[in-house]
This record gives C-alpha cells, structure tokens and sequence, in this order.
C-alpha cells in the first residue's frame, strides 16, 4: 500500500508557475505515493495518519494549512518547499518560525543564492536547506526563434510583473541610456515601465501569442531578490537569450549572460556586446540552452529531488542564530508585502470583498 504526500501548492492548470510546479510534482510523487493536493492558502489543518509526509509551501498568514499542519505531531516526514532568495529578506523572514518544524527545506532557488547563502542572515538555516532547480515543459514552451535580427537591431524582451524585486525601475535606466534599442515588456501593471513598449498580458499557451516573441532577441530581466524565474527558462525553450542579474538566480551559465546590478554602465555594455555578438555566436548559445533545458531543467529531474528528501529520514540540526539577527528576520516579516495585515494585502482582500460575485 502506498503511503500518502500531502502537497500544499498551487496546481491549477496554467503552464505557468507555481501551478506548473504543484501539478507537475503531484504528477509524477503519483507514481510512489498517494498524492493528496490542498490549496496553499486553506486554513484547516490536516491531522496525520500513520506514514503520512508532509509537503509544501507555507503562506504569509497566519493559520494557514501548512503552518498549522507541520506542527501536528506523527509526521513522517515534513518538508518546506518554496522559492528562497536573500535579497530582500521580507520576502521569506516568515519562515524562520516555521523551518524549525521541518525536518527539512528545499529551497526553489537559483545557483546566486546558495553561494551566498552563508553569508546572508540565513545561514543558520544551511544545514535543513537542499536547493531545488526550476523546470518546464517543452512541449508548453515550444521554439519560436528561427533567426537572429542583425546586430544594432536586435530587440529585448521584459516578461512579468513590476512588482518591487523585479527592480523594473532598472529597466528603465537602461532603456534611457540606450534610446536607440527597442524594449519591450508583456505583462500587467497599473505602472507602466517607463522606455518599455508596453504589449500587455498574454496567454503563451496561445499560439498568436507565442509568435509574437519570434520579434524578439532577448529576453531581459533585472530582479534583485529573484529566487529562479522561470520566465529565463521559458525565454530559453522560446529560443530567445536569457540577459539578467545574478540576483535574478541564474549565474555562471554560457547561454543567460549576466547583467551587473546597479551598476547602469556596466549592464550597458553586456547589451551592447549582445547587440553586436555574430549569429552564429548566438545560435550556438541557443542550442546549448535547449541542450541545458533537455538535462537540467525538467520536471523529472525536479520530481526525482523531492522524492529523495521525502524518502530521506535525516533531519540536521539547525544551528542557534544570535538574538539580533531573530528580532531582524521577525521585524523583516512584520513590515513583508506579503504579509496580511500590510496595506497592500488589505487592499487586495478588500476588493475581492467588493468584486462583483
């Protein structure tokens, strides 16, 4: 008889994330275990039975189904899975409450973070914390991009949202210094991003949507506190170049050049050796990020790495972290967008509220 996962994530069916993330997962833990899905943001709580694992992504507020499920004695396993980056630390201090009841954390998170992991005033967390690579699916991201525009007239590409660790305000630094490129941004907003030729939101599971990318070169993106956005692996499987800060998760790979953050001149100069860099150059980064996509970044590969942790019976212990980096993670957690009682949240809850039924 198999045991049974209960999986706290988004799974809808879009092909984007984080749906993509708990259906495909679900999907595949199906094929060892009993796989019992809870929407992230429930506010029951689910009272173990012998051999039951627990998985999943805690919410900001409190009294939510994760956060008061780990605490549930009888567990066979319990594991926190959600995106980690240190650059803003409202964006996870919420955690740091709920990690003690984990036997472990797999953190969905970018080559970046790790490194500097130690450093960071999460570095008591090191020993419970695996990373875990992003992926997708090919088959949602099919090749658009069969040729290169000739170099001076090669066109960037901004895919999401503007929210504060995006650092869309960098963006725009760029377009200004660079009048002559032309930027683009798909997305939605009630702030535009200033020098970007606003195409607004689109449902790449459309084919006329997809071929509107084929106008693009290179998919920018400039995040500070970006734990590993899939849309540089979209823009891969697109057949676009990934250009974007280390801080945006991904470094150190051939095919997604890196952007300096905040350093205006800098960044300028790595667009302008993309603009100029031959097509052939340029195809052969192409095929080595399909390449990458095919061995590193699947769902398989994703899947395989939470299986192993939910198998695993460790649990490392977590190293005392002085007092003042506690106080400056809670503070950190207190003054979060994320979290519930912050105007922005108030205001979402109250529309919802008044939104027509």
């Amino acid at each position: 008889m198999k045991s049974t996962v209960h999986l706290i994530y988004p799974h809808g069916e879009r092909i984007s994330c984080p749906d993509a993330i708990g259906r495909n997962l679900a999907s595949r833990l199906s094929r060892d275990f009993e796989v019992v899905l809870h929407d992230w943001d429930a506010r029951t709580v689910i009272h173990p039975q012998p051999g039951d694992r627990l998985i999943g992504h805690p919410h900001p507020a409190p009294g939510t189904i994760f956060r008061r499920s780990v605490r549930e004695a009888g567990w066979t396993r319990t594991i926190m899975l959600c995106p980690y980056a240190h650059g803003d630390l409202r964006q996870v201090a919420a955690w740091d409450t709920v990690l003690p009841y984990c036997d472990a954390h797999l953190a969905i998170t970018g080559n970046y973070w790790m490194r500097t992991l130690p450093a960071s005033p999460f570095a008591h967390w090191a020993p419970r914390t695996t990373p875990l690579d992003l992926a997708v699916d090919r088959r949602d991201f099919p090749p658009v991009k069969t040729s290169f525009a000739p170099p001076g007239q090669r066109r960037f590409l901004y895919i999401g949202n503007t929210a504060w660790v995006k650092n869309t305000g960098y963006l725009s630094a760029l377009a200004r210094a660079r009048p002559e490129y032309a930027f683009a941004w798909m997305g939605q907003s009630r702030h535009p991003i200033a020098g970007f030729r606003a195409l607004g939101a689109r449902d790449f599971s459309q084919p006329a949507s997809r071929s509107m990318l084929a106008d693009y070169d290179f998919i920018l993106t400039a995040g500070f506190s970006d734990a590993n956005p899939t849309v540089v692996l979209e823009g891969m499987a697109w057949g676009l170049i990934p250009i974007c800060t280390p801080q945006s998760g991904y470094e150190g790979y051939p095919g997604i050049p890196n952007i300096p953050l905040q350093d205006l001149a800098g960044a300028c100069a790595v667009l302008d050796r993309m603009q100029q860099t031959d097509a052939t150059s340029l195809r052969a980064l192409q095929a080595g990020n399909w390449s990458l996509l095919d061995a590193h970044f699947t769902w398989d590969r994703f899947a395989d790495q939470v299986r192993a942790a939910l198998l695993d019976q460790g649990r490392a212990a977590l190293p005392p972290a002085p007092l003042t980096r506690r106080l400056r993670l809670r503070w950190a957690a207190a003054r979060s967008p994320y979290a519930p009682w912050h105007p922005l949240q108030l205001a979402r809850k109250l529309r919802h509220c008044l939104r027509p039924s």
